[in-house]
């Protein structure tokens, strides 16, 4: 059960729809809108991106959306916070599967650098213009994306260095 609900008057804000979350205000860029809206947001006082990460809705695809947002496979969250007037806002934006690209906001906010490295690590969604888009958990030669909803599922043996086995 969720309280998402859109608002009377189909609110916006900063030119992409808005619905509501257990009273948090959440605005649905397209991919296309991603980077304006963000930046648009730190105009308004959101200068702090407190985390940085994505969902894999492969096998629960039924989500709230605004009319006009396509869900996808894929979604990439944002929480922002202004300091000064003490509000949040979260940003959810829809990834295709087919196209798990979304542009990086790391000239924007420095500190989601490593953010979306885990989100690239754990679900494959590229950041384009990232400066060192690797794996940041998972050793570099490891195959596929463990957080994906089809990853297969079994035992990963812990491995400690210098111990005998």
């Amino acid at each position: 059960m969720t309280d998402m609900s859109a608002t009377p008057d189909d609110e916006s804000l900063f030119g992409a729809p808005v619905l509501y979350s257990r009273g948090q205000k959440v605005v649905h860029p397209s991919r296309e809108q991603y980077v304006a809206v963000l930046k648009q947001a730190i105009d308004a006082g959101y200068t702090m991106c407190s985390d940085l990460t994505a969902v894999d809705y492969l096998t629960h695809p039924g989500r709230e959306l605004p009319s006009g947002i396509a869900a996808e496979r894929f979604e990439v969250v944002l929480n922002l916070v202004s300091i000064t007037e003490r509000t949040r806002l979260r940003v959810r934006v829809q990834v295709p599967e087919a196209d798990a690209t979304i542009a990086s906001c790391f000239d924007l906010w420095p500190g989601t650098e490593a953010m979306e490295r885990e989100v690239f690590d754990m679900f494959g969604v590229r950041f384009d213009g990232h400066p060192d888009l690797t794996r940041i958990l998972m050793p570099e030669d490891w195959e596929g994306h463990p957080l994906r909803k089809d990853y297969a599922i079994g035992r990963i043996p812990v491995q400690f260095k210098g111990a005998n086995s």
